[in-house]
């Protein structure tokens, strides 16, 4: 693999809000060698930044890459085929809008994952998944209309329903079986619905899901194969009860409190906002098929997703930066930058796509960074994002360079 070094470049490192002007980082194998005001060259080939930003390549901690519709039930029965190709373009669009790792937060599986490692998609961002989704009978995950005859999905009539998104798990045995089930599979990490959500169609948005004992014996398997948890929680009971049974990742916290925030914070648990798909789906969801009854839950919680932002940065919470869209809107991923802008500064929203995502994803040092062996993944952006977070906003529309795994996606003058 080709050696490069990055010259001229002020150098965003992942974390500080600081940036480090005339530097030069070298890069080999598909890793960071050295960062440092003078390095070797006569063995590489020089890239000048010209004084533009070099940054790592950003990452997304949730998205669903088989999500190809807005409609669930739908999409449960969709062909795999279709999912997969819908996959494909998804991670490769993603990789031009500057996300170098994605978290898969439900349906994204062993196939697609080898897939990626094989390198049969060409280059796309590296692949974190759950495997299927964690859901009580008619939770979150449970994606079955509550008029629909359960002998049309379920022939054996033992009421057990599972679909390539989800695994429907009740007691704490089915969960605990369930998470070994999804782990043997290849999941880096586990997804348990914990509340109800905006797009399944016959629970509460409000209300919570699953025992504290279901929880635990989730959360007990998963880390004894030296993985996590992450749960969706919208309410603010969620949140809590998630912080207290040792979750890692909440996903959303969108009706977070403050009194919940700063218990979140004192657990030392991250909370994952997705304000994209918030504010897409009420602009276009109904237009695009999704149902009555989720546009309506919607527009119970859409108002309060921003002041959400504010409470958890007023509590010390350490955010991560997911968009979660489906279907068509996935082409938004990128605005997720622009709707944070509006409550929080570059330096965080930047932070939370980089250094605390990586630290989610148990990848601190070698993703989401630029310092000595770290993982090859670097944007060149024009202009400072520190200052205006817009122009990672528009589709890597300001990028005029990305590499991934040291190789170059996108290299412009």
């Amino acid at each position: 693999m080709a050696a490069y070094v990055f010259k001229n470049a002020k150098v965003f490192d992942g974390d500080s809000p600081d940036l480090r002007a005339g530097m030069m980082v070298r890069v080999a194998g598909g890793t960071i060698e050295q960062v440092a005001a003078h390095v070797p060259t006569a063995d590489a080939e020089v890239v000048d930044c010209g004084g533009r930003v070099l940054m790592p390549g950003l990452i997304d901690a949730h998205v669903h890459v088989y999500a190809a519709s807005l409609n669930p039930g739908r999409l449960a029965q969709a062909p795999l085929s279709y999912l997969a190709s819908f996959a494909a373009h998804f991670l490769r669009a993603s990789l031009d809008r500057g996300f170098t790792t994605l978290r898969d937060a439900g349906g994204a599986d062993v196939g697609l994952a080898t897939a990626v490692r094989e390198g049969l998609l060409g280059l796309v961002p590296r692949l974190f998944y759950s495997g299927r989704v964690i859901s009580q009978t008619g939770g979150h995950g449970d994606f079955r209309p509550g008029d629909h005859a359960l002998e049309t999905h379920v022939p054996c009539g033992c009421a057990a329903y599972a679909d390539t998104f989800a695994l429907i798990a009740d007691g704490a045995d089915a969960v605990r079986r369930a998470v070994r089930e999804e782990l043997r599979r290849g999941a880096n990490h586990i997804k348990v619905m914990a509340s109800g959500g905006v797009v399944s169609p016959t629970d509460p948005l409000e209300r919570c899901q699953y025992s504290d004992a279901e929880i635990s014996a989730a959360v007990e398997e998963a880390e004894r194969a030296g993985s996590y948890v992450a749960t969706h929680c919208h309410p603010a009971a969620a949140i809590r009860r998630s912080a207290a049974l040792g979750v890692r990742s909440i996903e959303h916290g969108t009706l977070i409190d403050p009194a919940t925030a700063e218990f979140v914070a004192e657990r030392g648990a991250f909370v994952v906002p997705t304000m994209a798909t918030f504010f897409a789906m009420l602009e276009k969801g109904e237009a695009l098929g999704l149902p009555p009854v989720s546009c309506d839950k919607l527009r119970r919680i859409g108002d309060r997703a921003l002041g959400g932002l504010e409470i958890m940065k007023a509590a010390g919470v350490r955010m991560g930066l997911g968009t979660d869209l489906l279907g068509q809107l996935t082409e938004r991923e990128s605005a997720e930058f622009s709707i944070r802008a509006k409550v929080l500064p570059a330096a965080d929203i930047l932070r939370s796509a980089c250094a605390i995502n990586a630290e989610i994803l148990g990848q601190a040092g070698h993703l989401g960074c630029i310092r000595p062996g770290a993982a090859a993944d670097l944007l060149v952006v024009n202009g400072n994002p520190l200052e205006d977070i817009s122009l990672l906003a528009e589709g890597g529309k300001h990028l005029a360079m990305i590499m991934a795994q040291g190789k170059f996606h996108k290299r412009l003058p």
